[in-house]
């Protein structure tokens, strides 16, 4: 069984970074894809980006392209979400899980995610 655990999430002003950290753990964590996901009060959860289960592929949804890097420390069993340039528009709830295919090489949107952390919550406002 996998687990997730969020960390990292906080208040900073329009403009400035986080990074978001996911941690693995459980029977082999190191052969799923992670995907982050976010939901803004009254909005629908939105995949973020996601990263292949070694790490060698990474997508990254439109609003979020060339803002974020995702990237993963196989050693630590942890996701990291490095957040820059960011904006009012970023605020919420940040989770993370598991994609339910293992061994995939390219990550993605369109498979089940399943074990989801319980979030941590990230708030753009000056």
């Amino acid at each position: 069984q996998l687990q997730l655990v969020e960390s990292g999430g906080e208040s900073v002003q329009p403009g400035g970074s986080l990074r978001l950290s996911c941690v693995v753990t459980g029977f082999t964590p190191e052969i799923y894809s992670i995907g982050w996901f976010r939901q803004a009060p009254g909005k629908q959860r939105e995949g973020v980006s996601c990263i292949s289960a070694r790490g060698g592929n990474a997508f990254y949804g439109d609003s979020v392209k060339g803002r974020f890097a995702i990237s993963r420390d196989l050693s630590r069993h942890t996701v990291y979400l490095q957040m820059d340039s960011l904006k009012p528009e970023d605020t919420a709830l940040y989770y993370c899980a598991a994609d339910l295919t293992p061994y995939s090489p390219v990550c993605t949107f369109q498979r089940p995610y399943d074990h989801w952390g319980q979030g941590t919550q990230v708030t753009v406002s000056s």
